[in-house]
This record gives structure tokens, sequence and C-alpha cells, in this order.
């Protein structure tokens, strides 16, 4: 596995290494040693999540101020353009964001720590999408930033408006959210 730092250093690309041939191809999708040894520090992960969604769908920005969630991602099918946000008040990188395209093609993860929201948007036919996570997801203490937030300024590519859920409808903007200290 190698490591890529991305414009905001503690949001990191993890590239497998994959071994193909004429039948198919192999990687380890994780391994707890080497991904402590990548981001520097040793988690345990106590949840996975697996959605699929068509083209045009967009889910996000979402986190937890409470039950904090780190979360590695990736897409097993189809793509996407993930992104994640900082929502950290005392870091330097704070309001700013990292897009980039996950795909079963590239096979690319990214690890989100706690601090940040997180969202997506399918850009092929359909995606499968699958993260795990340093918590439980708790209903009662899910956070959503509206993904259309001007001071955000997040370009999702999008050619129509995208279709959301009524909860992420129901996203506060950056400056009304209940943020990290």
């Amino acid at each position: 596995m190698k490591a890529i730092r991305t414009a905001i250093p503690d949001l990191i690309i993890i590239e497998p290494k994959v071994f193909g041939d004429d039948r198919g191809f192999f990687f380890e999708s994780f391994n707890r040693r080497m991904f402590a040894e990548l981001i520097g520090r040793d988690l345990d992960f106590v949840q996975d999540n697996h959605s699929r969604s068509v083209k045009n769908v967009l889910r996000g920005l979402h986190y937890q101020i409470q039950h904090t969630q780190g979360k590695l991602v990736r897409v097993i099918q189809g793509a996407v353009l993930d992104v994640a946000v900082d929502i950290r008040r005392s870091s330097k990188t704070f309001g700013k964001h990292v897009a980039l395209e996950l795909s079963a093609e590239n096979r690319r993860m990214l690890w989100i720590p706690e601090g940040f929201a997180h969202g997506f948007v399918v850009l092929s036919e359909s995606a499968e999408f699958l993260y795990k996570t340093t918590d439980y997801w708790y209903q009662e203490h899910e956070c959503c930033i509206k993904w259309d937030d001007p001071t955000l300024a997040i370009d999702w590519g999008l050619q129509t408006s995208p279709a959301i859920s009524a909860k992420d409808e129901q996203g506060k903007s950056m400056n009304d959210a209940e943020l990290f200290s």
C-alpha cells in the first residue's frame, strides 16, 4: 500500500498494491498493521457500511460531533466524486476541502479522520460505496452541512441538480452548523 498526502495533509489517499494477470487481480483492501504505519495511528474500525446509488445521487455532507467517526472509504463498482471538508475550527485548513474521484477502476481509498464532513456524488450509472468507521452511527448525533453551501464553494461537477435525501435537504449552512473546536 502507498499513502499519498492531499492538500489537506490529514486526508490521505491510499493506493493498494494490485497483483493481476490474465485470470484477474488480487489486492489487500485493508491490513491493520500497514494502515497504521501509513497514517501514523492504530485504529479499531467498528462498523462497515455499503451503499448503492444511481447517477447524480449526492449524499452528504455528513459527520457526528458526538461519537466522532474516522472513515476509510472506497468504491467497488462505478465512480464517485468524493469530498471531505475540514470542519475543525483550530485547523490551518478549516473550511477547505479535498475532492477526488474514487472508482472501482482506480481502486483508491481515502482516509478521512475525525473532524471532517464527508459526502459524494455518483458519476457513473450507479456506484457501490464501502466505508469502514471508527465509531458507530448514531442517528441522533448525525449532522449535515448543505452540499451547496456557498462558503465552501465545492465544485461537484454537476450538469443538473443532484438527487438528495430529505434529510440532506435540511442540512445547515457552514456558518450555522455545529463544528469541531
